[in-house]
């Protein structure tokens, strides 16, 4: 004989019926997949890149790859939408996080294509396009024939672009200048490669390698200090190794740094002057000494 409770379950069994498994759409699932590929690809590039393991071309061929890849995972992404709605298939999710992880990993790529469309194709900075500060070391250092100023037509673009990139001059000596620009550039931990400092008949310069944020692209930066009577003048230039824009990155760069230099000086020029030590050492034998007591 059959249980009451054994009845009841057979009864429940027979009313539930039968259950089918939605099909995945393949859209969605290669949507997914594809988005993952192209985040691991790019961070694989962007380790190539600043850990300097293989040269840069393969690296930045290995970025625009997985650029295209986040593309295609994006229009896969629409595909399964649609059919996801006519079909009423299943694989919703891989499709939605296959779209907002690509749209994630081309978010700043467009937003560099954009102001680049808005920038001239110029990746050589410098305060002084008649006489740019020149790369001694870091000429060994750069692709080969990019270590020379590209010239008047760089020099146009850079003063439409970027009007207020002017050198620095001060009544300060060039030594004093000198170590307050060493200062700076050793504060922003950049790799300094080279520092002479001014001497007679000779201009103090220093050669440093920045990195960008993400990136970590390579431009090399020299900041050079002039004796100008008994004042002195400073000039930067700022120039990336590859490619035939800089996204605004040198020129950022230069504006920044001639900022934060400008800020130093003002404040060690109206600074009151140390007080000689041996003149602080007259002084206190000069102060009444208290007599010690006889025993």
């Amino acid at each position: 004989m059959v249980g009451p409770e054994e009845s009841v379950h057979g009864m429940r069994g027979m009313a539930r019926g039968p259950v089918f498994d939605v099909p995945m759409s393949r859209l969605a699932l290669w949507s997914g997949r594809l988005a993952w590929f192209a985040l691991a690809a790019a961070v694989f590039s962007i380790i190539i890149v600043r850990s300097g393991i293989l040269e840069i071309v393969p690296a930045l061929a290995t970025f625009a790859a997985a650029l295209i890849f986040a593309g295609l995972a994006i229009l896969l992404a629409f595909g399964g939408f649609v059919v996801i709605w006519r079909q009423g298939l299943a694989g919703l999710g891989r499709a939605i996080a296959g779209l907002l992880l690509s749209l994630t990993l081309l978010a700043y790529p467009g937003f560099l294509a954009y102001r680049a469309s808005k920038l001239p194709q110029i990746t050589d900075i410098t305060t002084d396009p008649g006489n740019p500060p020149r790369f001694a070391v870091l000429a060994r250092l750069r692709p080969r024939g990019s270590s020379a100023y590209p010239g008047a037509q760089t020099a146009a673009s850079q003063r439409k672009a970027y009007p207020d990139l002017d050198p620095l001059d001060y009544d300060a000596p060039a030594a004093t200048a000198y170590r307050i620009a060493l200062a700076i550039v050793t504060k922003r931990y950049w790799h300094i490669v080279d520092a002479v400092p001014p001497a007679t008949r000779r201009d103090g310069v220093i050669e440093a390698v920045a990195r960008t944020l993400i990136m970590g692209f390579r431009d090399d930066v020299v900041v050079r200090v002039r004796a100008v009577g008994r004042g002195s003048r400073i000039d930067v230039r700022s120039a990336s190794r590859y490619g035939v824009t800089d996204f605004g990155t040198n020129a950022k760069r230069v504006a920044a740094l001639l900022a934060d230099i400008d800020d130093a000086m003002s404040t060690a020029m109206t600074a009151p002057p140390p007080e000689p030590k041996n003149e602080r050492k007259n002084e206190q034998n000069k102060r009444p000494q208290p007599k010690r007591p006889k025993r």
